[in-house]
């Protein structure tokens, strides 16, 4: 995980903040997640998260399916 803190937050009684998040990269056995959280439409964090698809059984990583390819896919940006 990488997080860039790029300006303050503000707390404010009642406010909701927005979080998008968004797949940046889809690799064979990994893919990136990208979270910002914004206040007053400017991106206040943004966090680049790498997840590894993990096979438990094996104890290694494990090559992404056609279906979890085709599932990411729809956020990729």
């Amino acid at each position: 995980m990488e997080v860039d803190y790029l300006r303050q937050l503000y707390y404010r009684v009642g406010e909701r903040l927005c979080v998008r998040s968004a797949v940046t990269r889809l690799g064979t056995r990994s893919f990136t997640v990208r979270q910002e959280l914004v206040q007053d439409d400017a991106v206040a964090i943004r966090a680049d998260l790498v997840m590894v698809l993990f096979d438990f059984a094996g104890d290694t990583s494990r090559p992404m399916s056609d279906a979890e390819r085709t599932h990411w896919s729809r956020f990729l940006t």
